[in-house]
């Protein structure tokens, strides 16, 4: 009745009780009147408002920290974030979030939540929602049906609750999951077998690190996607040190996956099971240098960055203490173990460890693993290719000296082209020589030479008889300016086309070495 109270100066001279009654009826149909927080909320402008603890900016709706013990009845239906993290809400109900159809993050961190009842997601748009964050709650099993009607789930966040056992397969279904963290939790193992390449293509991590896993189903971890194994993250778990856990992170650290790279010191395994004994066997593998680490299938083609490590393994059947093995390198050097000249490293077990990979390590290393008890031998061969490092500064240098070396080349061969190579045009023609003039007996109409004297040195005939004094006459002829002309004209016509001649045979000699 405190909100009767408030109404005082309304009841003041009011004394019938049929009007009492009348009076108290009125409020009380005003009070039923009045709207619930959240729908108050909602009918406000769609600016930030506050009311009853939450906050509504756009389409986030924040409750975090109120205290509160349930979901809110009423929500708006725009919200696309909705926060519940850091309540008391213990259990989520058969549709708990209904009439959420944008709805695509949902945080429930740091609440107390012991368990999700079948058709807590109904009706929600399960296409839609993409991130649901259940972290640091109170869940101890992990149900097939928490997940059922969320196939556009991309982001699951399940660490730092309480479970310990999952039940069949609650990530079925769940086709467009890419990643899932499970860590800090109580798992002894895991449906590993339950993932698979058709049913998730996209899930790329998944995170089981500090549980306490004992054994890891080797097969069925193989069995997984190669870009999940990259991120599949299994350190600081309960691991006994056994050969095939060992092989499976040898041979993911050879890969250089980053679970192995930032967590190395933090991959540990327990000796004969005792929680004493702890190992952190991938910076001490003296513990597991007996261990036949081809339980690891070897490929038979390997690529490793100069000056890396490399550690190749002896594919082989054979076991047993009567095993001997051999490695022989491209450079056809036998490699025994403990190795030689500190390039190559090898174990008892037939691995061999190129220490720091150089160019020359390049090429087939060849294993014989020979068994003298049984009388059996084996071998193997793998294929190693060292590349060039990306972040040797002197590999540009390098490149850079190349190009530019081949550029001052190629310049040359063409200068050499252009005035060295023999031109395969015919040879050019020559102007002719002048015209000699032609002796010719003495008369002016005869034909002679314009720069020379004609000279008639035959005795004219005579009848006379002997005794007669004879003489030569000797008289120089003039040939007629009309030859003198025409001889001049054809000489310089002959010289003028020599030239023309040779100018063309220039040109067509420069062409054909252009081309």
């Amino acid at each position: 009745m405190s909100h009767v109270g408030g109404h005082t100066e309304f009841l003041q001279g009011v004394d019938s009780p049929a009007a009492w009654r009348a009076a108290v009826l009125l409020l009380v149909c005003l009070q039923l009147h009045r709207p619930s927080p959240v729908h108050a909320a909602v009918s406000l402008s769609r600016g930030s408002y506050r009311a009853d603890g939450c906050i509504c900016a756009s389409d986030i709706l924040s409750c975090t920290a109120l205290a509160l013990r349930h979901i809110p009845g009423e929500m708006p239906v725009s919200t696309v974030t909705l926060d519940l993290s850091h309540n008391h809400i213990t259990q989520l109900e058969d549709g708990t979030f209904q009439g959420l159809p944008q709805l695509e993050t949902l945080r429930l961190a740091h609440n107390q939540l012991t368990a999700i009842l079948p058709g807590a997601f109904r009706n929600l748009s399960g296409v839609l929602l993409r991130n649901l964050d259940l972290s640091s709650n109170h869940l101890c099993v992990l149900e097939e049906h928490y997940f059922q009607e969320l196939s556009g789930l991309e982001e699951l966040l399940l660490f730092n609750n309480r479970i310990s056992r999952v039940e069949g397969r609650p990530l079925a279904g769940l086709t467009n999951l890419r990643k899932a963290y499970l860590s800090h939790n109580r798992l002894t193992d895991f449906p590993f077998f339950s993932i698979q390449k058709h049913s998730h293509p996209h899930l790329s991590l998944l995170d089981l690190s500090s549980n306490r896993l004992s054994k890891l189903p080797l097969e069925d971890i193989l069995a997984l996607p190669h870009s999940l194994q990259k991120g599949l993250y299994l350190h600081n778990n309960s691991l006994w040190c056994e050969c095939p856990m060992y092989s499976l992170f040898r041979s993911w650290e050879q890969q250089e996956f980053e679970s192995l790279l930032f967590f190395r010191q933090e991959h540990i395994c327990l000796v004969y099971g005792n929680p004493r004994g702890t190992v952190r066997f991938l910076q001490h593998g003296r513990y597991l240098e007996k261990c036949n680490l081809s339980a690891v299938t070897q490929k038979s083609s390997v690529n490793v960055t100069a000056g890396k490590a490399l550690l190749l393994h002896c594919a082989t059947t054979l076991s047993g203490h009567a095993v001997t093995f051999l490695w022989v390198s491209p450079s056809l050097e036998s490699v025994l173990p403990p190795g030689n000249n500190g390039s190559l490293k090898m174990f008892s077990n037939g691995s061999l460890e190129i220490v720091a990979a150089r160019e020359k390590d390049t090429g087939i290393y060849w294993c014989l693993a020979e068994d003298r008890q049984h009388h059996r031998n084996e071998t193997w061969e793998v294929n190693v290719t060292v590349l060039a490092d990306a972040n040797d500064p002197q590999e540009p240098f390098n490149t850079g000296f190349t190009t530019l070396l081949g550029c001052v080349v190629s310049l040359v061969l063409v200068l050499m082209y252009l005035y060295l190579t023999p031109c395969r045009c015919p040879p050019c023609l020559k102007a002719p020589p002048p015209a000699t003039a032609t002796p010719s007996l003495g008369n002016e109409a005869g034909v002679g030479s314009a720069q020379s004297s004609i000279l008639t040195p035959t005795p004219p005939a005579s009848t006379e008889g002997p005794g007669r004094k004879i003489f030569f006459s000797v008289r120089a002829t003039r040939p007629p300016s009309s030859l003198i002309s025409t001889l001049t004209h054809d000489h310089r016509k002959d010289r003028k086309h020599a030239s023309e001649q040779r100018h063309a045979c220039t040109r067509r000699c420069t062409d054909e070495r252009l081309i």
